[in-house]
């Protein structure tokens, strides 16, 4: 037996080895697969956060245009409620300025024309002595 000794000594360190070989290879094998299914999950969390972020930018868009267009509306409206009662004010002064003479048997005319950002009034005063014509264009306040 002391000359199988060494025979089976070294028999016993060769398949040792080899069944460390075995393993090392199976785990290495192992963290292979396991690092290609951790770099597929990071992938596909990657695109999942990536889908969160556009629907998101698509709602905050939404509301952002909604409100752009609400602001916008209420603007129309105060600016075409503010015209209307311009035109009121200017037809009050239009009906009795048509009629009305002065007491030296004079008369006063009127013009006027409101575009989106001025009311240009122009006056005319006949009088014994000659006409006289006043212009005036008032600006309008409306936010821009």
């Amino acid at each position: 037996m002391s000359q199988e000794d060494p025979k089976v000594m070294s028999t016993i360190k060769i398949q040792a080895w080899w069944r460390g070989t075995l393993v090392r290879r199976a785990l290495l094998h192992a963290a292979l697969r396991a690092w290609v299914i951790q770099c597929w999950w990071r992938t596909i969390l990657a695109k999942l956060l990536e889908k969160r972020r556009n629907e998101m930018l698509k709602t905050f868009l939404k509301e952002e245009q909604a409100a752009v267009r609400l602001q916008s509306w209420v603007r129309m409206w105060r600016a075409r409620q503010h015209y209307c009662q311009v035109l009121s004010a200017v037809r009050v002064i239009q009906t009795f300025w048509r009629g009305h003479t002065c007491t030296s048997r004079g008369l006063i005319k009127g013009h006027y024309r409101v575009t989106t950002r001025e009311l240009h009034l122009e006056l005319e005063i006949l009088l014994g002595s000659g006409p006289c014509i006043m212009t005036e264009c008032i600006p309008l306040p409306i936010k821009q």
